[in-house]
This record gives structure tokens, C-alpha cells and sequence, in this order.
């Protein structure tokens, strides 16, 4: 879109996402381009800085909100159990939708109609409903019951209709409709496509499966972590016109179990709504108030910089070695082949040259061949047998390959016989599992460029 060369991913090219979302960044980059200030640690923190940002202002609407339902001291305890949320501080700057669907829910619940509430807007917050269904439709689940609550108790139902929801609709899908058309070439309705690969044909499951109690077993405590008990005490005090943001919560869980794929952060936009709960609880401890509050944040602090700043973190200090290639006289000669699993690391968001790379491909079976297997599943069934087989050639070789250490046993006499030499060892967890290592290692070929 800008740079005139990347990558897209099979869902791209399946018309399963928008580009609704990644404009926003794309014109960033656009902008850096016509400033010429495109460097590569710009293109890589602009886009988190506006995340960053964008949550700092949600944090402020969610204190906004509670300041006006209840109090400034309430909306203090929730600002607080916000701000000492460990997977906040983990989610709130990635660039996921699912981050931007938390964002805009927030902004949409500062603008909600609660009852015995005056500050509701019916258009903006539907408008804003809108928005965060059009960049990821998942965002409807936890609005239904809202909506339907909303509808129930509002006296002009056909006002509402008719003067908000309807225009509110045509305006967002129209703009996401011609959005899309400019950018795929066609008329797609990517929302649907949406819902017929995840909910219809339940294509998710490819990409692991758990039991239908997970996000109650496992889910929502994890990402709760220590807030835990503060949120079944405040839905135990809470007021009675709170339920309808815990049966938000109920609800989205409920769903969100009916379907096997399941991930911590797809229930990351109901968490605002527990934080209510939790700040209400802090807030009637009394006497063991500081202490709870001291627990609360020493016991996120630590969580969230271990996940922030340790946990998992080599797929991306890797690809500072692999940008330096760019810099290389050789660069046109370069071939980065990452063989771990899909998607491991970021790609040429974090490299900014046109750099010859790939990456083992794991798309679903999209085609309903019964036998399928995806060429991760492939290589790893038979790492060295895949290797010698896909370059039989010296000339097919990669200058540089990416892997985990515990590949490197499995490959060892591949890495031998092709003059591979290990330049780089990168940390990435103190918790490896399966296929992914502790370590990531770079091998280069001796035959090619001189790189450090």
C-alpha cells in the first residue's frame, strides 16, 4: 500500500480482513514516507506509540465513566485495578484488532445509556459499536446484550431504529464496503466472510482446539490474574443497574466457549467491565484498603514486565539481525529463510527493505481436500528429509536461516553438509514448549556474504 512490496498473508487473499484497520497505519507510514523519516524503529514504534495513546485516552473515558455513575473515589479504585492490570499492560500497545475492539468499547461504554444515567448518546456510542464491529466483528458479542438492554428501556423504539441504528449501520458498513472495494478490486463484505470462516465453518479449530470450559477454567482467570477475588466481591456488592456489564461479560464467555479455538486475547474487550467490578470492591474494603491496593499492584507489576519486556521477546530482537542485512552490499543476494513455526515473527513491517524472506506457510485447509496438511505440519513431521528434498540445489539455499535451538539437533547434518555456520544466539524463553526453543539461533552460509 506503501512501500510497494511485502506480504500478504492468506487471509488477505481469502478476503477475511478489512482494511478498515490497517489504513490507520498505513498512513502513518505514508506520512513518514513523505517526510522521509520511514526509518525502520520509526515504522515499528509509531504504530505502538498511537496503540499506547489511544489506551491511554480509553483508561481516561473508562475513570470518566465511573465518576459520573458513581463517584470520583469509586472512579479512583477502577482507574487504579485498570492501570494494575497485568494483561492491560501486556495488550494495550500491540496492534491487534483485538485491542482496537477493547479501545473502542470503552469509548462506546462512556457514551452508553445506563439507566438512572443523563450522560448516554445513543448515536455515538452505536456509532462507535459500529466502528469496532466493521475492524473485528467479534466486537458485537459483548454489545448484544447491551443493545438489547438499551432497546428494552428506551421509550421512542422506533426513533431508535430508525434515526439511529439504520443510518449509524449504512454509514460504517457503507464506508468499510468501499474501503475494501478500493483496496481488493472487488465488493467484498469481509464482516461475513468473517463469521462464515469462525462461527459457520469453524475453520479456527485448525489452529488448535481447547474444551468448552476453557475461558472459565482458564481464560478469564488468567487474564484477571490477582484481580480475581475483587471481581467476584464487586459483583457480589455492586449495584443492581451493573448487572447488564456483568451479563456482558457472562455472555461474551458463554459464546465465546460454543467455539473450539480459543485464545486469552479474543476476551480481552470484556475486561473494562470486570475492572468496574473490581474498583467497587476496593473501594468497600475500608480497613484493608491499602493493603489490598499494595497487592493488587505489586503482584501485576511483576507479571507484566516479565511478559512485557522477557517473556517471548527473541521473535522480535531477531529481526533487528535480520534488518542489518539491508544495510549489506550483498542485500540483493540475501535470502532469510525462518524456519519456525508460521508467523513466529513480524515480517517487513520490522526489516523496511525489500529483503528476500519467507517463512514456513500454515493456511487452513481451505479447500476441503481431506488429507490436508499445511507445510509446517509437513516440515516438521520430517525437518531434514523436507529440507534436502525443497533444496536439492545449491543454488535454491538460503543465505541465512532462523530457527529455535531445539530444531538445530534434527538439522545438525544439513546445517554441516551446506556450510552453515552459526553467526547469532538470541534469548526467547525461559519457558519453551514443543517446537518452540529457548533460543533462537541464525545460521549463515560460509559460501555467501561476509555478515557479521
Amino acid at each position: 500500500m506503501v512501500f510497494n512490496y511485502g506480504y500478504l498473508t492468506w487471509e488477505w487473499t481469502s478476503s477475511l480482513r478489512g482494511y478498515s484497520y490497517p489504513l490507520i497505519f498505513a498512513s502513518m507510514y505514508k506520512a513518514l514516507q513523505l517526510l522521509a523519516q520511514d526509518n525502520v524503529q520509526l515504522l515499528i514504534w509509531v504504530p505502538r506509540l498511537a496503540q499506547a495513546v489511544l489506551a491511554a485516552f480509553a483508561d481516561v473515558k473508562l475513570y470518566s465513566l465511573v465518576q459520573h455513575l458513581e463517584n470520583s473515589e469509586t472512579a479512583k479504585f477502577v482507574f487504579f485495578c485498570q492501570l494494575c492490570s497485568w494483561f492491560t499492560w501486556y495488550s494495550c500497545t500491540r496492534t491487534l484488532t483485538n485491542t482496537m475492539e477493547t479501545i473502542l468499547t470503552i469509548f462506546a461504554l462512556s457514551y452508553y445509556p445506563v439507566k438512572g444515567s443523563k450522560m448516554g448518546n445513543s448515536c455515538k456510542y452505536l456509532a462507535l459499536v459500529a466502528l469496532a464491529i466493521v475492524i473485528r466483528p467479534t466486537a458485537v458479542i459483548p454489545w448484544m446484550p447491551l443493545i438489547f438492554s438499551h432497546f428494552l428501556q428506551e421509550e421512542r423504539k422506533a426513533d431508535l431504529i430508525l434515526h439511529n441504528c439504520i443510518p449509524v449501520g449504512l454509514v460504517t458498513v457503507g464506508t468499510s464496503l468501499i474501503i475494501d472495494r478500493v483496496f481488493f478490486g472487488e465488493w467484498v463484505l469481509v464482516q461475513l466472510n468473517f463469521v462464515k470462516f469462525n462461527v459457520l465453518q469453524n475453520l479456527g479449530t485448525f489452529y488448535g482446539s481447547h474444551p468448552w470450559h476453557w475461558y472459565f477454567t482458564q481464560g478469564l482467570p488468567v487474564i484477571l490474574g490477582t484481580h480475581l477475588p475483587f471481581f467476584i466481591h464487586g459483583c457480589v456488592l455492586a449495584p443492581r443497574r451493573y448487572r447488564m456489564f456483568l451479563l456482558a461479560v457472562i455472555w461474551t464467555v458463554v459464546v465465546y466457549s460454543t467455539l473450539s479455538h480459543k485464545e486469552f486475547r479474543f476476551i480481552y474487550p470484556v475486561l473494562p467491565f470486570c475492572m468496574i467490578f473490581c474498583g467497587y470492591s476496593l473501594k468497600r474494603l475500608k480497613a484493608w484498603k491499602k493493603s489490598a491496593a499494595s497487592f493488587l499492584l505489586l503482584s501485576n507489576l511483576l507479571p507484566a514486565l516479565y511478559t512485557g519486556l522477557v517473556h517471548q521477546r527473541g521473535t522480535l530482537d531477531v529481526m533487528g539481525h535480520i534488518q542489518q542485512l539491508c544495510n549489506n552490499s550483498h542485500q540483493s543476494q540475501a535470502f532469510v529463510f525462518i524456519l519456525m513455526p508460521c508467523h513466529s515473527t513480524p515480517f517487513y513491517s520490522h526489516v523496511h527493505c525489500p529483503l528476500k524472506m519467507r517463512f514456513l506457510q500454515c493456511p487452513p485447509n481451505l479447500t476441503g481436500n481431506e488429507n490436508y496438511t499445511d507445510e509446517a505440519d509437513v516440515f516438521y513431521s520430517n525437518p531434514l528429509g523436507w529440507l534436502n528434498k525443497e533444496f536439492y540445489n545449491d543454488t535454491l539455499l538460503p543465505s541465512h536461516l532462523i530457527l529455535f535451538n531445539v530444531l538445530e539437533q534434527e538439522i545438525s547434518s544439513f546445517l554441516a553438509l551446506r556450510g552453515y555456520e552459526k553467526t547469532a544466539t538470541v534469548f526467547h524463553t525461559h519457558v519453551p514448549q514443543g517446537r518452540v526453543g529457548s533460543h533462537i539461533y541464525i545460521y549463515r552460509r560460509k559460501t555467501e556474504m561476509n555478515h557479521p
